[in-house]
């Protein structure tokens, strides 16, 4: 399974765009659309020149088949659209190694999806404190996982 147009532009919406290298909530180099690395795979340095929105876009689709193919390892129940979506866009943020060692992954491979579901919401802190940007977006990951295909 691959994400949809709808999962890119979550990402876009929660991530937002920018053309040079900041320190993200986690103090790690970023750019673009929240990328941490190109798509060469070499890491974001805050000395690195400005890049389009186009480079980023296509930064952002390469990257995303690694977070694609860790959902597609990791979960071993059925997912439709929305849910592989959903998974994706956490995995992106929080770290395939994050959702490969979550509760939200081990009840949703007990079949339990309303309670994987309501684990997106522990996911809120970024250097120790609560920020209302992940607030907001596992609430836009839990009803998208919750939605209907």
């Amino acid at each position: 399974m691959n994400v949809s147009d709808g999962c890119i532009g979550l990402i876009k919406t929660c991530e937002g765009f920018r053309t040079t290298p900041y320190r993200c909530p986690a103090g790690i180099p970023t750019i673009g659309y929240g990328s941490t690395r190109y798509a060469d795979g070499r890491a974001v340095s805050l000395s690195d020149p400005p890049i389009s929105e186009a480079r980023a876009c296509d930064i952002l689709r390469t990257t995303l088949k690694e977070y694609e193919n860790a959902v597609t390892r990791y979960v071993t129940v059925p997912l439709n659209q929305n849910q592989f979506d959903a998974l994706v866009d956490f995995a992106y943020n929080a770290g395939a190694q994050n959702l490969r060692t979550s509760t939200l992954l081990r009840r949703l491979n007990a079949e339990d999806y309303v309670g994987a579901a309501q684990e997106f919401g522990r996911w809120i802190y970024g250097g120790g404190k609560v920020l209302p940007g992940l607030v907001r977006r596992r609430k836009l990951e839990k009803e998208l996982f919750l939605k209907e295909a």
